[in-house]
């Protein structure tokens, strides 16, 4: 079963702050692991993130949250680990 990958507005100027070849791994990743499995790749957050999921990739990471009725991943935030949590 292949899930299908939505992405919030605003990861398109998420991506503009990041290098070419990160993009080409973060890309991948998206295709492997969340459009295969979202469930087992991803760590779930918790506190303020409750309910959104992570999956690491190098020093970054890409947020996510899952609908299951739909088998939907939503991502919504792609960025370097040390500021990714903030907003």
């Amino acid at each position: 079963m292949s899930w299908k990958v939505t992405y919030k507005e605003s990861v398109q100027k998420d991506l503009k702050k990041i290098s070419k070849d990160i993009k080409y791994i973060i890309r991948r990743a998206i295709e492997e692991k969340l459009m295969v499995d979202p469930l087992k790749y991803g760590l779930p957050l918790r506190r303020t993130l409750k309910g959104y999921m992570k999956l690491r990739v190098g020093n970054y990471r890409i947020i996510y949250s899952i609908s299951k009725n739909t088998v939907t991943v939503h991502v919504v935030k792609i960025g370097h680990r040390k500021d990714v949590y903030e907003k």
